[in-house]
Order: C-alpha cells, then sequence, then structure tokens
C-alpha cells in the first residue's frame, strides 16, 4: 500500500446531514453466514472497505459466488455448512483482524487445510487467544509464535465445549461460535463481561437454534442456515469520529443518520454525556434485528472524567477518538482498563500518547490507559503507525489545533472507512493530503 500522509486545520463549524459507511462488524459476519447458508442472501448496506472485501475474496476463493449489483450490496450464492472447497495458496486477510480470527473458526470444521496471512501490522496482532479455544475443541492450528500466519488442519472432529474467555472479545467468542456449528455437542462462551451479540443475533435470523442473554451464548452444532437478507446499520465506530468532531468544534450540528446502536458497542455516548455532551438519540428503530437511530451532536464544551471501568469494554475501538475529546476538554481525564488497545493495529494507548504529546497535550501514558490534562492542542506531525483509527482522530484534533497538524502514514483508512476525506470535508473540515 503506498504512503498516504494527510494534514488537518481548524476552520468553522461542523453542519450537515451524513451517512457513514456500513457496519464492518456486521459486514464481516453477513459474509460468512450467507456463505454457509442455504439459498441466496441479499446484503445492502455493505461496507465497502478493504478488510470486508477481503473477506469476500477470501470465501470466493473457497467457492462461494457474490455478485454485486451496485455499490453497497452483495447477493452471496451459499454452498451450505458443506459446501466450502479448499484453495490454492494462502488466503490473505490484508488488514482484517476480525476477518482472520472469525475465519479461523470457520475453517476449523472443515475437511481441508487452510492457512490465513496479513499484512504487516495483522501479523504483529496475537491470536492464541483464539487458537488456544479452538485447540480444545479439537482444532489444529499452527502459528508463528502465537501470531500469523495461521496453517489450520483439515479433517479434525471438533467437539463443544464451556468456555471462559480471560478478556471480553466479541472476536473470542465469535470464532468459538462459528467451529460449534461443526461441533459434536454444545458449545457454550461465558464472558467476564458482556460484548456485542452480532454473531448470535444473525445466527438466529439465518434460522440456527441459539440460547443467548447479554454475557452467555450457547448452541449445538448439526443444524443448517437458511439464506436471509441482511440490511446493515451505519458503522458505529466510524460514525464515532463525526460525534467527537461536533462535540468540541464550536458552533456545530451535525446529525448521523440510521446508526448501529447494539448496546454493547456504544460506550463512547456514555463516555461522553459523562463528559457533558449534549448528543440527542432520535428516530429510534430496528432493522435486521439491530437497533438503529439518528444522532443529532451539538458543540457544548466537554469536561475531564474519571472514565468508569463498566464501560469501557463497550468503547474498545472508539477510545483513540475519546483520547482526543479528553485533550479538548476542560480538566483531566482518567482512562483505566483499557489494555486491550496495546494489541489492536498499533499499540493505541503508545500511538495516541505519542502523538497527542508532539501536539504539545500533557499526557501520562498507563499501562492500561492514560492520563489525559485537557488544554490547547498544538500543530505538529503525528504518526498514524499505519492505524486507521489514530489517523482519522488525529484529523479530529486538527480542527480545533492552533496550527496544521501532519498525520503520517493514512493509507489503512481505506480499510473500514472508504471516503472519509470526502465526507469530512464535506460538513466543514479542512482535511488534504500533505505534500
Amino acid at each position: 500500500m503506498n504512503r498516504l500522509d494527510w494534514t488537518s486545520r481548524a476552520g468553522g463549524p461542523l453542519r450537515g446531514d451524513i451517512v457513514v459507511p456500513g457496519d464492518k462488524s456486521v459486514s464481516h459476519r453477513a459474509l460468512m453466514f450467507g456463505a454457509l447458508a442455504e439459498g441466496t442472501s441479499h446484503i445492502r448496506g455493505f461496507l465497502e472497505g478493504e478488510d470486508t472485501r477481503a473477506t469476500a475474496a477470501i470465501l470466493g476463493r473457497l467457492g462461494v459466488r457474490f455478485d454485486t449489483p451496485a455499490p453497497g450490496e452483495r447477493i452471496v450464492h451459499g454452498v451450505g455448512l458443506h459446501g466450502l472447497r479448499g484453495a490454492d495458496g494462502p488466503l490473505d486477510c490484508g488488514n482484517a483482524g476480525t476477518g482472520m480470527r472469525l475465519l479461523a473458526g470457520l475453517l476449523a470444521g472443515q475437511a481441508f487445510d487452510a492457512t490465513l496471512v496479513g499484512d504487516e501490522s495483522l501479523s504483529r496482532r496475537p491470536m492464541r487467544r483464539v487458537t488456544d479455544p479452538l485447540g480444545e475443541m479439537g482444532a489444529l492450528i499452527d502459528t508463528h509464535d502465537g501470531r500469523p500466519p495461521l496453517h489450520i488442519h483439515g479433517g479434525r472432529r471438533l467437539k463443544g465445549i464451556t468456555y471462559r474467555p480471560p478478556v471480553a472479545s466479541a472476536q473470542i467468542k465469535s470464532a468459538l461460535l462459528l467451529a460449534g456449528l461443526y461441533a459434536d455437542g454444545t458449545t457454550e462462551v461465558i464472558e467476564p463481561h458482556p460484548t456485542r451479540d452480532y454473531t448470535e443475533s444473525m445466527l438466529k435470523a439465518f434460522g440456527w437454534p441459539i440460547e443467548y442473554a447479554p454475557g452467555r451464548a450457547q448452541l449445538e452444532g448439526g443444524h443448517m442456515l437458511r439464506a436471509v437478507d441482511v440490511d446493515v446499520p451505519a458503522d458505529f465506530s466510524s460514525a464515532a469520529f463525526f460525534i467527537v468532531a461536533a462535540c468540541i468544534v464550536p458552533g456545530s450540528l451535525l446529525r448521523l443518520k440510521a446508526v448501529g446502536l447494539n448496546p454493547r458497542r456504544t460506550g463512547l455516548l456514555a463516555a461522553l454525556e459523562l463528559m457533558g455532551a449534549d448528543i440527542a438519540v432520535e428516530n429510534e428503530r430496528t432493522s435486521g434485528g439491530e437497533e438503529i437511530a439518528d444522532l443529532v451532536v451539538r458543540h457544548r464544551p466537554l469536561h475531564g472524567v474519571a472514565l468508569p471501568l463498566d464501560i469501557v469494554p463497550d468503547m474498545i475501538d472508539e477510545f483513540p477518538a475519546l483520547f482526543v475529546a479528553a485533550a479538548a476538554a476542560d480538566g483531566m481525564t482518567t482512562i483505566r482498563g483499557a489494555a486491550e488497545l496495546r494489541v489492536k493495529e498499533s499499540d493505541r494507548i503508545a500511538s495516541m500518547a505519542n502523538g497527542l504529546k508532539a501536539c504539545g497535550v500533557k499526557i501520562d501514558e498507563l499501562p492500561d490507559g492514560a492520563m489525559i490534562q485537557g488544554g490547547p492542542i498544538g500543530g505538529g506531525h503525528v504518526d498514524s503507525h499505519g492505524d486507521h483509527r489514530i489517523a482519522m482522530s488525529f484529523a479530529i484534533a486538527g480542527l480545533v489545533a492552533t496550527a496544521p497538524i501532519t498525520i503520517g502514514d493514512c493509507a489503512n483508512v481505506a480499510t473500514s472507512f472508504p471516503g472519509f476525506m470526502d465526507l469530512a470535508n464535506g460538513v466543514g473540515f479542512r482535511l488534504d493530503t500533505a505534500d
């Protein structure tokens, strides 16, 4: 991927109605369940990002046919639970950690061998949290010291287990449930804290008997999936950047339409409201089993808080944006319990701390979070480390900075939010590619 740098500058208020791209988590799962179903599924609102396209390409190589009648749409011709076939050569997940971990569970029960590889960033991410419990189910997966590539041996007989993950992770839970489709007996996951239930609700929609409640999911192998149509809501994690931007830029008023509000995903709203944000939830409804609504965000000065630990698991992907909100707030914000940020696309605690320090913000990095003293944000050069969420977060910071912020290595924004720059500039950002 060619290197791409950005420059973000302060401007006037942000105004407008916007629709951010479809939810990445739902898009990944819709592809997988549609592929394993009997019949044809129509996905609308599909995220046209590099991560989700990588998952589609892998499933295509495994024998699944997709039609693309229009951007944001996929017609999936399901091959049934046992209809996938082996591919020659490795299967490239690109930068998609969600894709790799979920596919590891899906492929653990197949009759053929498969090797999952990723880009340089993904190749550094830990996979034992998924491969170890899959091994308890009978899977045989070779790793490179617990990291990709993953070589998954086919022809293994899987058995259901009861598993209590040491960390709350929807990816761990989803990988085990996918493997459980192929396992003898019951697969049960009991979490230390409830995580998003996209996999459970989608399995139910596709006709698989499953019992679930916050923090627990249980299913038996041996059933079948039946094709359904899926409407993908707008991605809350993508909306997060515009929510924070409107909160901190004086005079702003943004309406974000049809945003997915899965309760295990929206901890950022609770955090910002504690900080004094003005966010209204309007036009609430349900689509495809998922809660969606319009979010109306108005600028209001924020104040620092000690972030409650119980909302941390519900906002892991949104923390880079929250760091910027904290830097723009009045007073000290303390974040603890977020050690998971160390093993995302980059070490997000270190990446955000170093970037904010480069812009003159007072921040003390903690093993599991940070203490951020709000105040003026200066200009400077920051490195996103190829992490899409770091890049977009500093694009927000530039809106209120006293001088331009140049952000290095932004090409990976296309993995989750294609068209970010055009959409942002359309509501008042001053974001350009750097010379």
